[in-house]
């Protein structure tokens, strides 16, 4: 099993429909010190190998959770795979866990637009309202919870938008990848 310091784990259950989330994946797999974990590809059956995905969780330094904003919240297959892998007592609870000093990174896309998203709008409030429930497993993982970056709607943006988005997500898991790195490497007194 290879680890990398930037850990994505990706779930889209239809990624045929969402050129921006297949993008947000391809960069992502072309980012040096990143692997991508696609559930719906890895687990078809719902049958996730816990004790595999906490090895690689244990190994980053980060953790990426992309995929679409559905339903005000995570695609299925994902929820399910935080109910089988962040168990008590190893990514929360007593003592030391395993998650604690992580990153936690959010990057996700909507079908609406940005306006959608506020009083009067679609949604009726900001789309930061729905972030509590991701906001609060960083929390009591001991995860840092970093800004997430949004792609609001995805299912209309034209190729500019989304390879721009893509090109900014890219950017970001480098500096965070090379940051990582540099983290675990132990200094040797030579430049």
């Amino acid at each position: 099993m290879t680890t990398a310091p930037i850990l994505v784990i990706y779930a889209h259950p239809a990624p045929q429909r969402s050129p921006a989330n297949r993008r947000l994946a391809a960069a992502a797999r072309a980012t040096p010190g990143v692997q991508v974990q696609d559930l719906y590809e890895l687990y078809p059956d719902f049958d996730i190998d816990g004790e595999r995905e906490r090895a690689l969780l244990s190994a980053a330094h980060l953790v990426v959770f992309l995929h679409p904003f559905r339903w005000y919240g995570m695609p299925s297959l994902m929820k399910e795979w935080m109910e089988q892998v962040l168990q008590p007592g190893w990514a929360y609870g007593k003592g030391e866990c395993a998650l604690r000093g992580k990153g936690y990174w959010l990057v996700t896309t909507t079908g609406s637009g940005p306006d959608a998203y506020r009083p009067g709008g679609l949604h009726g409030r900001p789309f930061a309202d729905f972030l509590a429930p991701f906001e609060q497993t960083a929390a009591l993982c001991g995860m840092d919870w970093i800004e997430p970056l949004v792609l609001h709607g995805a299912a209309r943006a034209d190729e500019a938008t989304i390879e721009a988005h893509a090109a900014e997500f890219r950017r970001r898991l480098a500096g965070y990848a090379g940051l990582a790195l540099a983290a675990s490497t132990p200094y040797t007194g030579e430049a």
